[in-house]
């Protein structure tokens, strides 16, 4: 099961944007079980202030799409680092069918249930479900990851 070093090998992100924090079940190819811990020390509640009310303490659901999608791409990699001299970037497409069913706040664990349903050339395709305990609070039915070549940027405006 990779650990959080062996996921930081895995995913380009960094603080404040790496928001998988353990992978609790992996099967290669089929599907992933992750968490992420919710604190009150995240950068999105940095700017609140002292007396803010408990709903702006809400987890921002563009960091729940994230952190679905970061652990979609740990599944797509079955757990193991691409090879670091492909050349490739991972690229985020998009998630058709979010529904926010709740929310989550600091103290809360987000566990993400992630299924692979087709890879096709260089693209995922992937849909899921994140939890709070027992409460459902978001699902998707499409996320959609794909790796790109890297293309040095040489001032060439016109795509080539």
């Amino acid at each position: 099961m990779p650990d959080h070093a062996t996921i930081r090998t895995i995913l380009p992100q960094r603080y404040p944007l790496l928001l998988v924090d353990r992978v609790l079940g992996l099967e290669p190819g089929r599907s992933i079980t992750t968490i992420k811990a919710v604190t009150g020390t995240e950068p999105c509640y940095a700017a609140l202030p002292e007396g803010a009310e408990a709903h702006q303490y809400d987890y921002p659901a563009s960091l729940l799409v994230e952190s679905m999608g970061q652990s979609a791409a740990l599944l797509w990699f079955g757990g193991n680092a691409p090879a670091a001299d492909d050349g490739a970037t991972l690229m985020f497409v998009g998630a058709r069918g979010f529904r926010f069913d709740g929310v989550a706040r600091p103290g809360d664990v987000l566990r993400h249930e992630v299924v692979l349903e087709s890879v096709i050339a260089d693209t995922a395709i992937a849909s899921g479900q994140t939890w709070v305990g027992d409460r459902r609070i978001a699902s998707v039915d499409t996320l959609i990851a794909t790796r790109r070549p890297v293309r040095p940027m040489d001032g060439n405006t016109q795509g080539g």
